[in-house]
């Protein structure tokens, strides 16, 4: 078994992941989580923000590395580090957590031992979009003792919520006006420095 934990995912990381997988629907896409742990009594990781990485070379580790670099060190300051991983496979019926996401999984790991990575499940998505669903449209991965990845259920010892109940409405809202088209990431910046991979304008 892998660490206890809860994992609250703040409403404007999660739409920001999900946006950024809906930009790029024929790709692949990663990205980075960012928060904090606290210990009162039961291990709760707040997943504060999501950075959106990458929607070419997934698994190309020296931007991945330049992205880590710069993540620490713009969030240290705020209290916060890297806590995650996100991903989105590039086939829509792809359920799956692939080598490439288990091994940047791996080395997010080694920031952080309560590491999660969320992978957008877009059946829950497709719920979603139908009014059906109410769950975060993410399946939730940990890392247990013997060093693999496994999915990790809501009625487990370690659970993803939502922070804000409503954020799924907000979601389907920010969908609706397309709302992805605006979103920034790493590979944008690397392309263009004047576009801000913190995305600070992509809620007002």
């Amino acid at each position: 078994m892998g660490l206890e934990c809860r994992y609250e995912l703040s409403q404007s990381a999660y739409i920001k992941l999900v946006l950024h997988a809906l930009k790029h629907r024929s790709a692949a896409v990663n990205g980075l989580l960012v928060g904090h742990l606290t210990e009162d009594g039961a291990a709760v990781v707040h997943i504060a923000d999501s950075i959106p990485l990458s929607h070419s070379q997934i698994a190309l580790l020296p931007s991945l590395e330049l992205a880590l670099i710069q993540v620490e060190e713009h969030f240290s300051s705020k209290g916060m580090g890297i806590v995650g991983y996100y991903h989105a496979n590039e086939r829509y019926d792809d359920r799956e957590l692939g080598n490439a996401a288990k091994k940047i999984g791996d080395h997010v790991f080694r920031y952080f031992p309560r590491a999660a990575v969320l992978l957008l499940d877009d059946k829950k998505m497709e719920e979603l979009m139908e009014g059906k669903g109410r769950d975060p449209a993410l399946q939730l991965y940990t890392r247990d003792s013997s060093k693999s990845w496994r999915q990790v259920g809501s009625d487990g010892s370690s659970q993803l919520i939502l922070k804000e109940p409503s954020a799924n409405i907000v979601l389907v809202d920010y969908i609706a006006s397309q709302k992805w088209q605006e979103l920034v990431d790493f590979d944008d910046h690397l392309d263009d420095i004047s576009k801000d991979w913190l995305n600070p304008d992509l809620f007002n």
